[in-house]
């Protein structure tokens, strides 16, 4: 009795650690198909996000030289011609009077001005790393004499450092809701908030326009979009419209920076 006692214990120890080794490996490659996993996902998203921001830097360099090329246009163009308009005058006339060179050498002046305003505007990358909200200002000066809208500009707290790339993305957000703005809603009034509390940067953009259905018009105002590219930095992008106008609302949890 006791050997068949002891070879049904010797077997059913036997049993069981051969199902604890079973459970174990099986365990084993569950979690290590699991980080393969991760690892894999993280990769697609560390691809995908770089992808975003060559997207992003592209997009804010095709939106600038198209500023660039409204402004020399439109503002430079009519400079230049009322100098040679002025020029041409007295030439015609055959006598040049010491005001009228006064006249026109202030014209050019301000004509030399502007183009040093727009080749730093050029540079915009290196002023992103530099200043972010002073390029949001300078957007909205420059947008403010282009189209002869007006603007109030509030901020609150001292912005943090913020990672170059997410600070890029952040600022494209605001400029692709800057221009759905200008170009949908018939505003000519513009409210940005800026406010840094101890974990959260806020951005608002406010518009008084005639709003938009937010159902219907995602995808033709690159809604999605936006949203998408707020996702992918951690931030939430809140949107809200009506007949009284729209707002914009990027949230970025500065927990993050910290971290970094």
């Amino acid at each position: 009795m006791e050997r068949k006692e002891i070879q049904l214990l010797v077997i059913s120890l036997g049993i069981v650690f051969f199902t604890l080794l079973v459970t174990l490996l099986i365990l084993f490659f569950y979690f290590l198909k699991k980080k393969n996993r991760y690892l894999v996902d993280k990769m697609e998203y560390e691809l995908y996000f770089q992808s975003e921001l060559i997207k992003t830097r592209i997009e804010i360099k095709d939106q600038t030289l198209s500023e660039i090329s409204k402004e020399l246009h439109d503002n430079i163009g009519q400079i230049i011609s009322v100098a040679i308009m002025q020029l041409n005058i007295s030439i015609n006339n055959k006598t040049i009077q010491i005001k009228e060179l006064k006249d026109l050498k202030d014209v050019l002046a301000k004509s030399l001005d502007e183009l040093r305003i727009l080749s730093r505007i050029i540079n915009k990358d290196n002023l992103l790393q530099n200043n972010f909200v002073e390029a949001i200002q300078q957007d909205l000066e420059r947008i403010k004499k282009l189209k002869k809208i007006k603007y109030h500009f509030n901020q609150i707290g001292i912005i943090p450092a913020i990672h170059e790339e997410h600070e890029l993305i952040i600022y494209r957000i605001f400029q692709e809701a800057f221009h759905n703005s200008l170009k949908h809603s018939r505003s000519d009034l513009f409210d940005v908030h800026i406010e840094a509390t101890p974990n959260v940067f806020i951005l608002k953009l406010k518009d008084f326009g005639i709003g938009y259905d937010q159902k219907n018009s995602s995808s033709g105002l690159g809604l999605n979009n936006m949203k998408l590219r707020a996702k992918l930095i951690g931030a939430k992008l809140i949107m809200n419209s009506d007949q009284t106008g729209t707002n914009v609302t990027i949230e970025y949890p500065l927990t993050q920076c910290n971290e970094n």
